[in-house]
């Protein structure tokens, strides 16, 4: 059983500096500080335009694209805050993600999703989708939905909402157990079956 600190790499769907997604990740870091290292990808709109026929293998890596390739490998979870964008993902999000496909970075990965928006739902499953389709190791409670982000949180990075708070600690501690192999395969998100 690890005692170590979790490694975990934060990314933020907005690009805002000061959005609400960053002061969660920044919350979160807070009421995990004991038992994780939280360090944030801040490099998403840096990331070239996704193109195949400069994918790894074929043309030599573009740097940026090669570190957070590394980044991802390196970190034991990946937790995901992100808003939902005309009720979809956001663009540089689904862009750095599509980076990551044919170098399987999140597969086998323990992933939390936050989706912390106005509304959300769509882009939230869509995002899901993805990530399960990648093999990225999800549960039904490392996954979560937050609408109207904004009134839950203070200029502290706390969380104020105390339902809010009740799920995002459900939210570490099962993204917790599956870091430290307490969860079953069984136990985990299936990826969606495609027609």
């Amino acid at each position: 059983m690890r005692t170590d600190s979790i490694n975990i790499l934060a990314i933020s769907g907005s690009t805002r500096k000061s959005s609400s997604n960053i002061n969660l990740i920044k919350a979160i870091a807070l009421l995990t500080a004991e038992n994780f290292s939280v360090s944030i990808f801040d490099g998403l709109t840096e990331l070239p335009h996704f193109n195949p026929d400069l994918d790894y293998g074929q043309v030599p890596e573009d740097e940026k694209v090669a570190g957070f390739r590394k980044q991802l490998r390196d970190a034991d979870a990946v937790l995901i805050c992100t808003p939902e964008y005309a009720v979809g993902v956001p663009g540089t999000l689904k862009n750095a993600i599509d980076w990551t496909v044919s170098t399987m970075e999140f597969s086998k990965k323990p992933v939390a999703l936050i989706t912390a928006s106005t509304a959300g739902s769509r882009g939230h499953q869509s995002l899901l989708g993805t990530l399960l389709i990648i093999e990225s190791k999800i549960s039904v409670d490392t996954q979560l939905l937050i609408s109207g982000i904004q009134t839950k949180l203070n200029s502290d990075f706390h969380i104020t909402d105390e339902d809010t708070l009740k799920k995002v600690n459900q939210l570490i501690s099962a993204l917790t157990s599956i870091v430290k192999g307490e969860i079953q395969e069984s136990q985990l998100l299936p990826a969606p079956l495609l027609n």
